[in-house]
């Protein structure tokens, strides 16, 4: 069955948090300040904003994808760009289309609030997401780089 796209409900940031484990497992990682309780609230505060939206991948009625997406930066070079930040699918969804709704709905989103482009970054060792993404065709690719502070 086809995977149907919405917003995130208010009430269920809590139960969404869950879907988080699918990006934790291998060969992601479980982030060392992870709190599912920050997580909830954090999550609530994003469902609540205009700045940004929580995309969810039903099948069969049953929450099978996430992705939240935020309007990032006002670029000097490029303008208003969106952002990516978490795309989670359940492992027995993978394949079947729901990823690819979750990212087109991000596009359409991103479109919508006046960006000009929409960006994400992946781990090194996420060969199958990468193999994902390039089928996607996107326009540009680059090295990202990160500090925790």
């Amino acid at each position: 069955m086809r995977a149907v796209i919405r917003r995130a409900y208010p009430d269920e940031a809590p139960s969404l948090v869950a879907t988080y484990d699918w990006l934790f497992a291998p060969p992601g990682s479980r982030p060392a300040t992870w709190d599912p309780d920050r997580a909830a609230t954090t999550l609530s505060e994003v469902i609540a904003s205009r700045e940004a939206e929580v995309l969810v991948a039903e099948v069969d009625g049953e929450v099978a994808g996430l992705c939240t997406v935020y309007l990032d930066i006002r670029s000097v070079r490029f303008g208003d760009r969106a952002w990516v930040e978490d795309l989670s699918v359940h492992p027995d969804h993978r394949s079947r289309g729901a990823g690819k709704a979750l990212l087109d709905a991000a596009k359409d989103w991103a479109r919508a609030h006046g960006a000009t482009h929409l960006e994400l970054d992946s781990g090194t060792s996420r060969t199958d997401a990468h193999r994902f993404y390039e089928r996607e065709a996107p326009s540009t690719r680059s090295l990202s780089f990160g500090w925790e502070l």
